[in-house]
């Protein structure tokens, strides 16, 4: 396609404070590939903490990747303003904000998104805009949650709803219905699931649903037709990434979704990172 830049994505999500390391069984371990994004979709610890997040931050620095963007999930809880007011906890807020945001996050290359739109240009010429957001539907004592029935994504009177032409959606939770199976159900968020079928973007990237791991491409022109990508190889965990070409993307209406959870419902580091490849428009 004319005029398009083809960029390499690694996308990972819910590594929860694990090392990368050579040498271990499961297929996130080092030497990751060469990315062009790093994109990382929360739950970077278990519980939140300063020595947790420098253990995350220390961990994305061996990513070899140009740009590294990275969003909170609901285990971060140190990140989430309004859990630590409701906690009498303002000083850990600051203290990991200011991590997050500090000199060891631009040493390892790290930048961390709140919740809204964001554009970027990368070296190889490409452009994309990315949505991020932390927030989940309300389960437990966790952060960056909302009722089920508040639409942070569509609504006019939301803080920041997902604005249409944006490239990739990269949020901590999945839409309800696609790569959420949990044992309890689909765990998805309904509005979320809206938000992504009006924005059409070239891939929408989460995590949070362990279970749920995997990729496909939605057509949303056709009702319930997908395509599944393969995620459980033997070469997949040779090569340390399940590959995801999406170099063929009709825009505007197929869409790349993942689910790209590190650990598996069993908590063990079991699934392998998704390198995607994607079409992006030139600056």
């Amino acid at each position: 396609m004319a005029g398009i830049i083809n960029t390499r994505f690694l996308v990972i999500s819910d590594t929860h404070g694990l090392d990368l390391q050579e040498g271990t069984e499961h297929p996130f371990r080092l030497p990751l590939p060469h990315v062009d994004v790093l994109l990382h979709c929360g739950d970077l610890t278990q519980c939140g903490g300063q020595g947790p997040f420098k253990k995350a931050l220390n961990m994305l620095a061996q990513v070899d990747a140009e740009l590294k963007l990275i969003i909170a999930g609901n285990h971060d809880l140190d990140l989430d303003r309004s859990y630590c007011v409701a906690n009498d906890e303002e000083e850990d807020f600051d203290a990991a904000i200011n991590l997050m945001k500090g000199q060891l996050a631009k040493e390892a290359g790290v930048i961390y998104l709140e919740e809204g739109t964001h554009s970027f240009t990368l070296q190889n010429g490409a452009t994309f805009s990315i949505y991020a957001s932390s927030f989940t539907p309300a389960f437990g004592d966790w952060a960056f949650m909302y009722e089920p029935q508040e639409d942070r994504f569509n609504s006019p009177d939301a803080s920041s709803p997902v604005n249409a032409g944006v490239d990739i959606m990269m949020t901590h939770g999945p839409p309800h219905g696609i790569l959420d199976e949990s044992e309890h159900g689909n765990l998805g968020c309904d509005m979320l699931l809206q938000a992504v079928q009006r924005v059409k973007p070239k891939m929408h990237c989460f995590g949070h649903i362990h279970e749920g791991h995997g990729a496909r491409i939605n057509n949303w022109n056709v009702a319930e037709k997908t395509k599944d990508l393969p995620s459980d190889t033997e070469d997949i965990k040779t090569q340390r990434y399940a590959l995801a070409d999406a170099t063929n993307l009709r825009i505007g209406q197929e869409t790349l979704m993942v689910n790209a959870a590190i650990q598996n419902d069993g908590d063990e580091p079991c699934n392998a990172p998704w390198v995607v490849d994607l079409p992006l428009a030139p600056a």
